[in-house]
């Protein structure tokens, strides 16, 4: 029988892997290259306004870069953060990523149960064996459902 067709997961061999992550825009290198080219630029403005002799111009230049650097801090922090779900013959292991910790959990392949935390758009509850995790954080809210049909239907093996 043919592999389906899956739209979030890559089939490899007799394993499927779903990768699901954070949509950013621009990687922590970038981010940093463009803190390092805006404190270059705010801190020549200030040093410039220094030397005219407006003094407070500099200090509140270097605040704001503070603050900036500490929202750009927090976003590289987060950046990376995942989820990877893969499925294999024996078993289903989920593993996520959150600002740099990470956590493992597998699950037997057999007892596994997927369902909707909540309501039809919420997290996917992922259980068995006495255990349960939430999944689907970096997936839209319309695309979980089809998430879920996509796990179920690979978990029964179709």
């Amino acid at each position: 029988m043919p592999n389906p067709v899956f739209r979030f997961a890559a089939v490899s061999g007799q394993g499927i892997v779903w990768f699901l992550k954070r949509n950013c825009s621009i990687s922590p290198t970038q981010l940093a290259w463009a803190y390092a080219s805006l404190c270059v630029v705010s801190l020549g403005i200030g040093l410039f306004f220094w030397f005219q002799g407006a003094r407070m111009i500099l200090p509140f230049a270097s605040l704001e870069l503070l603050a900036v650097g500490a929202a750009f801090l927090l976003y590289a922090r987060h950046a990376a953060d995942g989820e990877k779900i893969s499925l294999d013959d024996a078993q289903l292991v989920i593993e996520f990523e959150q600002a740099g910790r990470c956590e493992r959990v597998a699950f037997n392949r057999q007892w596994v149960r997927i369902e909707p935390s909540a309501a039809d758009r919420s997290l996917i509850e992922v259980s068995g064996q006495g255990r349960s995790v939430v999944v689907g954080r970096y997936v839209r809210p319309e695309l979980r459902p089809a998430l879920a049909r996509e796990l179920r239907m690979a978990l029964r093996g179709m």
